[in-house]
């Protein structure tokens, strides 16, 4: 999604979007959503996987922290990663979700 810019998904732009399996979203607050925005924008999506981004790490240090967001899904729907790059194909499918993959920064 990139910087985001407006504070909720509007329907006209959900219906746009239409069914999605992979959800890169800003959650880390500042010029763009927080973790609240970017789960309602999740809760009306509904992609299969979600990939937080534009968050505090350790080279960026004026955004809120991943884990506001993390704490707004299931442990069992947090899927943190040892690598920075994954393989859609070998994540969890199933009806469960959204799983919201956290991939290792570099």
């Amino acid at each position: 999604m990139g910087d985001f810019g407006q504070a909720v998904l509007r329907e006209e732009q959900a219906a746009a979007i239409g069914e999605i399996d992979l959800l890169f979203v800003p959650v880390g607050a500042g010029p763009t959503i927080d973790a609240a925005g970017a789960a309602a924008v999740v809760e009306r999506l509904r992609p299969r996987w979600v990939v937080p981004m534009h968050y505090r790490a350790h080279y960026v240090n004026f955004l809120e922290p991943v884990d506001g967001f993390l704490e707004r899904f299931p442990a069992e729907q947090v899927l943190r990663l040892d690598a920075a790059s994954f393989d859609t194909g070998k994540l969890p499918a199933d009806d469960g979700g959204p799983f919201v993959v956290v991939p290792a920064t570099p």
